[in-house]
């Protein structure tokens, strides 16, 4: 299937590196084509080979994914053009995508848009703050998994 999921934060270190790991990890458990996607993560103001925030690596630890081999990049046209689908974690990442790219990407949203209202739809950044607030973080971005694969089987043709 071509395209990738694109998962967006500020420095991709701490949110969207979270998110990818989490998404990849439950897709890896479905069946079909979308077992076959791919989940990267980039920042609107990120710098190319920065490692994952310490804390960010532990709690993603404790449940099990290993991100120790992440490095940032930015976001790029080309990364926003290949996607099937864009998850930003607040409207600001998704304003300045917005704002910064043409084509703007057609599946443009928020990581946790696809939850039952009312719920906060935008994810804070942890960056930072202790292992409890990348915990708390984590858990935000799980509770979202379920809600994004059901999205994704509405946009991904089946095989």
């Amino acid at each position: 299937m071509p395209g990738h999921i694109l998962i967006v934060c500020t420095a991709n270190i701490c949110r969207s590196p979270m998110a990818a790991g989490l998404l990849q990890h439950f897709l890896a458990g479905q069946t079909g084509p979308l077992s076959l996607l791919r989940v990267i993560s980039a920042g609107t103001a990120a710098r190319h080979g920065d490692p994952i925030s310490d804390n960010a690596a532990v709690a993603m630890k404790k449940v099990g994914i290993d991100l120790s081999g992440h490095a940032s990049q930015p976001v790029t046209q080309r990364l926003l053009d290949e996607a099937l689908i864009v998850l930003c974690m607040t409207e600001s990442h998704r304003a300045m995508i917005q704002l910064q790219f043409d084509p703007v990407p057609q599946h443009l949203y928020l990581f946790r848009q696809f939850l039952p209202r009312p719920v906060d739809p935008e994810v804070d950044d942890p960056y930072g703050g202790p292992l409890s607030v990348y915990e708390t973080c984590r858990d935000n971005l799980v509770e979202a998994v379920p809600s994004i694969v059901n999205f994704l089987k509405t946009i991904t043709p089946s095989s």
